[in-house]
């Protein structure tokens, strides 16, 4: 039994050994903005209430 040919995430068509796991430098280039645009997300648990608060802090200034 040969192994399954990768499929590109993006597309589906084959990969290409030099983009590999994608097809094409389109899809990579596709696929890292949508990391960067913030089109996937990574589960988990809430951020504490101290890392969400929006002050005005220096690395001098007192805190709550």
């Amino acid at each position: 039994m040969s192994p399954k040919a990768a499929a590109c995430p993006v597309c589906k068509k084959p990969a290409s050994a030099e983009t590999r796991p994608f097809c094409s430098a389109a899809c990579r280039d596709r696929d890292l903005l949508q990391w960067l645009g913030e089109g996937y997300r990574v589960a988990g648990p809430p951020a504490d209430d101290d890392t969400q608060k929006i002050g005005d802090y220096g690395l001098d200034s007192e805190r709550d």
